[in-house]
């Protein structure tokens, strides 16, 4: 079997035999500048299949340089592109688009020029991959970030582009969903904001409530002013005009809303715009991730928001309060797109084995009658008796048992759960811990998705197929016995998490860091040479 090396040698050989067998037809005198053009196209893009793939269609002949009127248009148009980059959040240095047209312009030779050609195809395509499926490979950095990033194939972008305008292809590139565009307008607001100064001094106040005045209540205000809650005003007392704006700034950061200056809402007013920004750039290179329809119909989960939502034609249609996995490593909520089929009402719980064999195990073998609610259940899914179970002759390695509890108001899924079958046993479920909801943070579960209003977000799913689903699933649920409704269509479900985000009227929101896991993606989009930028407007 030949080496990798050797068989790239041969199909370099190849390249280049037919280059010269395509050459034969050219008038002897253009002959040796075709010819060294052509052979450094062949060896530039050897060394990459589908550029070499791209390249042998057409005989090795440019896109790019040249003096004709096609390969100029889609030059200026790639350069235009590469010099908006950092609008998009992208890493300028990584275009250069300065250094790229110094480089055309000294290039004279056919086989300089070969070589720039290849070059300028390598650019386009790493732009293109950049400003549509985004810089970085989420699950490298986060490995709960468990998304399939639909990316496109390099070969096809070249083949679509080199047929289409290329200015009108070069824009349809990146995110066209509504979000991405109004982050996009946030994010050059915030950059021109901040070449202004930015939100001005930090309030020196540990807490600030109304009827206050001073320096600090003074700075209150101005920093209001410029994060658009708060028209101006000459006020230095902590009056109504105040203490609206506070409120909403809280809303804005999904903070409880009282009008009080608090510890945890002036540990938010002291956030640096800077910091605000890394927030805004990170959102959108987490869209460029999920640049794929999402459904005319689909749910929306923002982890950090503890919301699941549903959304027609980009209109949130339903809303309810959520609870998340908590913050610990192996309980946190994975982030993934998939399909919701079904729902099942009055259903039973059967325990992931992580949690019989972590927190139930050590608790029957301290006493055999511990979690009376719950079955324990050989591999046929039969009921063992508590005394047969000897919990203490086992480990967590060899624990033959499974657990199980059946339909009932205190069940752990409560009375309905919401299927998309996905390797990470993960599904929106009702639950009996109604009091967790009134929670400003709510990071509670095993990583499954707990809904506040759980009945009332399968009435609006069966609302599609029935005529009245209240009392088709109130029916089901009487019986008391476990039953599946299945959704004669499915729906999209993509569990996100963004903290920073838009509102339905394309307001910015700010929500915490709760996993920690938007730092590490700046810190990565940092490492690629991403940066916050100061505008003039």
């Amino acid at each position: 079997m030949l080496s990798r090396a050797v068989v790239g040698v041969l199909r370099h050989a190849a390249c280049v035999m037919l280059l010269v067998s395509t050459l034969s037809i050219i008038p002897a005198g253009a002959q040796a500048q075709v010819t060294a053009f052509r052979q450094a196209v062949a060896e530039s893009a050897a060394r990459d299949e589908e550029l070499a793939t791209f390249y042998r269609s057409r005989d090795f002949q440019g896109i790019w340089t040249g003096d004709d009127s096609a390969a100029s248009t889609r030059r200026n148009a790639l350069l235009t592109a590469l010099a908006d980059a950092g609008a998009h959040g992208l890493p300028a240095d990584r275009y250069n688009p300065d250094q790229m047209m110094s480089q055309l312009r000294a290039a004279t030779t056919p086989a300089q020029q070969g070589a720039m050609e290849v070059m300028l195809s390598n650019a386009f395509l790493r732009y293109a991959r950049d400003v549509q499926t985004g810089i970085l490979t989420p699950s490298k950095v986060v490995p709960l970030i468990v998304r399939e990033v639909p990316l496109r194939s390099r070969l096809g972008t070249l083949q679509a582009f080199i047929q289409s305008n290329p200015a009108a292809f070069l824009r349809s590139l990146p995110p066209s969903s509504p979000e991405y565009a109004r982050l996009m307008r946030e994010k050059l607001r915030l950059e021109n904001l901040l070449a202004q100064g930015g939100y001005g001094p930090n309030v020196q106040a540990a807490s600030l409530k109304p009827g206050a005045s001073g320096q600090a209540v003074v700075d209150l205000r101005n920093r209001l002013i410029l994060m658009g809650h708060l028209e101006r005003t000459a006020t230095q007392t902590y009056d109504t005009s105040i203490q609206t704006a506070v409120q909403r700034f809280q809303q804005s950061m999904g903070l409880a809303v009282d009008g009080a200056a608090g510890g945890d809402t002036m540990k938010e007013i002291n956030v640096p715009l800077e910091k605000r920004m890394e927030s805004v750039i990170v959102a959108m290179e987490r869209e460029r991730w999920i640049n794929r329809p999402r459904g005319q119909r689909h749910i929306w989960v923002n982890l950090t928001d503890f919301t699941a939502t549903i959304v027609d034609n980009d209109r949130v249609t339903f809303s309810t309060r959520s609870v998340i996995g908590a913050s610990d490593a192996d309980r946190q909520s994975p982030e993934f797109s998939d399909v919701m089929e079904y729902m099942v009402i009055n259903p039973s719980w059967y325990v992931p084995r992580s949690i019989v064999v972590n927190e139930y195990l050590p608790q029957l073998q301290q006493n055999a009658g511990a979690v009376s609610h719950l079955d324990v259940t050989d591999r046929s899914g039969n009921i063992v008796p508590r005394s047969v179970v000897q919990a203490g002759n086992y480990n967590a390695k060899t624990f033959p048992y499974s657990m199980r509890q059946g339909p009932s108001e205190r069940n752990a899924l409560g009375l309905v759960k919401f299927l998309f079958p996905n390797k990470y046993n993960i599904y929106l479920h009702d639950t009996p811990s109604k009091n967790l909801f009134s929670r400003e943070t709510r990071a509670f579960s095993h990583g499954c998705i707990r809904l506040n209003d759980p009945f009332d977000f399968a009435y609006a799913l069966l609302a599609k197929q029935e005529a009245n689903p209240e009392s088709v699933f109130q029916a089901r649920l009487n019986t008391g016995n476990e039953s599946r409704i299945t959704l004669k269509e499915p729906v999209p479900v993509h569990i996100v998490y963004r903290t920073a985000f838009t509102n339905v009227t394309g307001q910015l929101q700010f929500r915490r860091d709760v996993y920690g896991r938007d730092k590490a993606i700046w810190n990565a989009l940092s490492r690629e040479g991403v940066a916050v930028r100061a505008v003039q407007g």
